[in-house]
């Protein structure tokens, strides 16, 4: 007899995670701390230094953790550049969705810029490495033009990451079901053959 997810008991690292965004919605970014979340996770503050030295890599992991929980609960519909977009896109609307991930992005700007635009991180690579082996079934199908698929996913990842950055800011004129539709038809224009 197998147990579900939802029956296992947290490991202590998504105690940690769930603590963080907890603390990021009841105070903001700027007054979580790592006592904080230890003691909303119940455990030690050694035990969360053990695993980060800092709030700034709880954040940094908590973003991760988000973003792959997004990546997962949108799964692939297939093979070809209709099926590709609609998950891009899936992902991009349960991002911008979050209010974990939107608030650290939000009010952390340093973090948010070296996140996002410094480095690929653990969540970037993930995307990247997921879109590209999507792009490459695509290409083989001849739905997606020809090209290098790191680079083709390259620009996916940052078409819809300043469309998920930019959403707020322009939604007086382009509002969450449009800015859908415009993201769809962005990534689908830049894949066509």
């Amino acid at each position: 007899m197998s147990i579900s997810n939802e029956d296992r008991p947290a490991t202590v690292e998504e105690r940690i995670l769930d603590a963080a965004a907890d603390c990021v919605l009841a105070f903001g970014v700027d007054r979580v701390t790592l006592a904080e979340i230890a003691r909303r996770a119940a455990i030690s503050r050694p035990t969360v230094y053990r695993r980060h030295p800092d709030t700034r890599s709880i954040l940094a992991a908590l973003l991760t953790a988000r973003i792959t929980r997004a990546l997962d609960a949108v799964p692939s519909a297939g093979v070809g550049r209709a099926p590709l977009v609609y998950r891009v896109v899936g992902v991009a609307q349960l991002v911008r969705r979050d209010d974990v991930v939107m608030s650290v992005l939000r009010q952390d700007p340093n973090l948010a810029m070296s996140y996002l635009s410094e480095r690929l991180g653990t969540s970037q690579q993930m995307l990247l490495d997921t879109v590209a082996g999507e792009i490459k079934s695509a290409q083989d199908e001849g739905s997606v033009r020809p090209g290098d698929v790191r680079q083709l996913a390259v620009m996916c990842l940052l078409i819809t990451q300043s469309t998920i950055l930019a959403a707020q800011m322009v939604e007086a004129i382009l509002p969450a079901d449009d800015l859908v539709t415009q993201l769809t038809l962005a990534l689908n224009g830049y894949l066509a053959p």
